[in-house]
């Protein structure tokens, strides 16, 4: 049996990520004074790694993999695999951008209007190069947090921040000249446990079930029977992901018609369903879909 050593994000991201793995069928348990949390599978160890330094460890090995932002990635530079993109968050369906921002009084403009001044961001490594990739001579200096507040107190002339929706940036009186970054979390491996069979397997697993679990992020299962003569009606109504599973009731000129749904047009869709003939209708949830 391959031992995978797996990074779960600890900060922001942990909750969520602990949600996801239950949902993708791992029961994750942890404790406040503990980095190494128990988790119900003998082929995984885990360690509770902020998204900023996982990139270092996996590359390094002392991970076999993990999850962290793109930005991370970037960031530190690291040669890893890069396994899939695993896009979810607590806070919002918007993805994560890491943005240039000024006050609203600034007369910048674009990155080129920065020539010779100060930004500030937690990001130091990429912005160093986004604006060096362009000719662009700033001074970027790394911030350790209350970053919006820099700008603001005259600290430095701008800021490269990560937002998901813009209001924190917009309620501090500050304007987006442009984003820099798309980023979102990824499951990654080091390159040796990736070219080892057994813990390329594992990895591989983790993948698919995680990504299953997406999927089935606001979609939910209907069931219904359906007399035979109106099986046309109810099919027209139902936008499934592939075409409806149909089955004949013993005995009889029903059908059994199942079909996967999202779950926002579930209270639409169900008064219409029952006009066009439909009965006995069954929702259930989902947790993976395959």
């Amino acid at each position: 049996m391959s031992l995978l050593k797996l990074g779960i994000p600890k900060g922001s991201l942990e909750d969520a990520t602990v949600d996801l793995f239950l949902r993708a069928g791992w029961r994750i348990r942890r404790s406040s004074r503990n980095y190494f949390p128990t988790v119900d599978d003998p082929e995984l160890r885990l360690s509770l790694v902020r998204a900023q330094e996982m990139s270092r460890y996996v590359a390094d090995g002392v991970l076999d993999a993990g999850l962290t932002g793109k930005d991370w990635i970037l960031e530190n530079d690291s040669d890893v695999v890069e396994v899939c993109d695993l896009v979810y968050s607590k806070a919002s369906t918007n993805p994560a951008r890491w943005v240039l921002v000024v006050p609203n009084d600034s007369p910048v403009q674009r990155p080129e209007d920065l020539h010779g001044k100060v930004v500030a961001t937690e990001l130091v490594n990429f912005t160093r190069r986004y604006f060096a990739e362009r000719g662009i001579e700033v001074a970027v200096e790394f911030s350790w947090g209350a970053t919006e507040a820099k700008v603001v107190e005259g600290l430095c002339d701008a800021i490269v921040e990560v937002t998901e929706t813009g209001s924190t940036i917009r309620a501090h009186g500050l304007r987006i000249v442009e984003t820099l970054l798309v980023t979102n979390t990824q499951l990654i491996a080091n390159h040796r446990a990736w070219a080892d069979p057994g813990r390329r397997r594992k990895i591989e697993q983790v993948a698919q079930l995680l990504q299953a679990a997406l999927r089935a992020d606001g979609m939910v299962g209907l069931k219904m029977n359906v007399p035979g003569e109106r099986m046309e009606d109810v099919i027209d109504l139902l936008p499934s992901l592939q075409a409806p599973t149909v089955a004949h009731l013993f005995r009889t000129d029903w059908l059994s018609v199942e079909a996967v749904v999202e779950e926002r047009v579930v209270r639409d869709l169900v008064p219409k369903l029952l006009a066009a003939g439909a009965t006995g209708i069954i929702e259930y949830p989902l947790n993976k879909i395959l």
